[in-house]
């Protein structure tokens, strides 16, 4: 016996597609249409027995409203999302909207098909291999990318950082020992450490990786200031008492 069903989706060619094919399989297709503000409306006054509810973002907020709404003016509509390899995130939004099953929208139509038929029987319908992948991503989490430059300010000292951002603003040895009240020999030594703990061979180098990573921001950010003094020479502001 066929479903009397409604086909919504992103994209009007999609949702007539679908409804053809399903037509040709012996299903009653009420309507295709796009998703629109009122499209939950659309459906509530033609009450489908399922509604085809298509998405291309699953995990954005506000794509399940419409599923809120047909549920409750119309909970005898059993929906089933079509959508992306979801992330747990989807799925759990599919459902607590009301939703009674996700279908991949690349699914063969007979899988379309049979999740029709379990929504309307009042079943849940996911296939066991989306749940699998979803809930491996949720076991398995894509890494975050490497944040660098955070990765090399934790290879320096405070004292190197400093150093760094001298060299950043283009202070050779002799203002970077006048500015540290250190001797230009140790200033020197300071900077060897910076370039071999960055792998590079410059101060240009050293300066061009720390700003691309961001690490110049990050380190300025705990900074101490620098004032001038009568002769000119930058020197760091005393700590805080």
């Amino acid at each position: 016996m066929g479903v009397r069903l409604m086909v919504v989706d992103d994209h009007r060619l999609l949702a007539e597609a679908l409804a053809s094919a399903l037509k040709l399989r012996g299903h009653r297709v009420l309507a295709a249409a796009a998703p629109s503000a009122g499209a939950a409306e659309l459906v509530v006054s033609r009450a489908p027995e399922v509604c085809l509810l298509g998405t291309a973002a699953p995990a954005q907020p506000g794509t399940f409203d419409p599923v809120v709404r047909i549920k409750k003016e119309r909970p005898q509509v059993a929906v089933v999302v079509l959508g992306p390899v979801p992330s747990p995130r989807g799925i759990a939004a599919a459902f607590a909207a009301g939703a009674s099953g996700y279908v991949r929208n690349d699914e063969r139509i007979e899988g379309v098909e049979r999740a029709m038929m379990k929504a309307r029987a009042g079943e849940s319908a996911v296939s066991p291999q989306l749940l699998q992948q979803a809930f491996e991503e949720l076991l398995h989490p894509a890494a975050q990318p490497d944040d660098e430059g955070a990765r090399l300010l934790e290879l320096l000292t405070p004292r190197e950082v400093e150093v760094l951002m001298r060299v950043a603003d283009g202070e050779d040895t002799r203002l970077i020992a006048a500015g540290m009240d250190i001797a230009p020999s140790t200033a020197r030594t300071h900077v060897q450490r910076v370039l071999m703990k960055l792998e590079v061979g410059s101060r240009l180098e050293a300066a061009a990786l720390a700003a691309r990573t961001g690490l110049l921001d990050r380190a300025g950010r705990g900074r101490p200031a620098r004032t001038t003094t009568a002769a000119g020479t930058d020197e760091p502001s005393p700590p805080p008492q």
